[in-house]
């Protein structure tokens, strides 16, 4: 259920800026944008939640059906949840298959469900989190429900920027 909740928040927030009236947009406020990613902070039922988030650069190849990809970075304090990394992929994987997330020479393993993927260690979101902040792009590679490798990339140009207003924000 933990990560159902993870994956809810920010996609109900994306949904609040894009779609939502004024009186619900008080509950989704943007923190700033910063290059190619932008910060903003909730307020939910078990307090403050902040995150960060980037559109995927290129998808290859672009399965069929193919949406939009997003990259978060998640805090949730009143769960004691910093630095959760979580893709959105825009396409379902394929059942119990893992991902990979590569950025400056690391490997991180990501388990995979429905359309989204969050690190099979979460012992490593710190680590991965710096890892961010010192690279130049993230390339995820997932296996898609038809059995296509496809290979998603995040800038991170502004990453540092977002990650520290969302450090400030929560």
């Amino acid at each position: 259920m933990l990560r159902r909740k993870t994956l809810c928040l920010p996609l109900a927030a994306v949904a609040v800026l894009a779609f939502a009236g004024a009186a619900t947009a008080q509950s989704v406020t943007s923190i700033g944008d910063f290059k190619s990613w932008s910060a903003y902070s909730a307020s939910e039922g078990a307090g403050a939640v902040c995150f960060a988030m980037s559109k995927a650069t290129d998808v290859t190849p672009p399965p069929d059906g193919y949406t939009q990809a997003y990259l978060y970075l998640t805090h949730r304090p009143s769960e004691n949840v910093s630095n959760e990394i979580n893709l959105v992929a825009g396409f379902e994987f394929a059942p119990d298959q893992p991902a990979t997330l590569s950025v400056g020479g690391k490997s991180f393993e990501l388990f995979t469900q429905k359309d989204a993927a969050w690190l099979l260690d979460q012992t490593q979101n710190d680590s991965l989190a710096s890892a961010m902040r010192a690279g130049q792009s993230v390339v995820i590679e997932g296996t898609t429900d038809k059995g296509i490798l496809v290979s998603e990339t995040f800038s991170l140009s502004g990453a540092t920027a977002a990650s520290k207003a969302i450090d400030s924000g929560c």
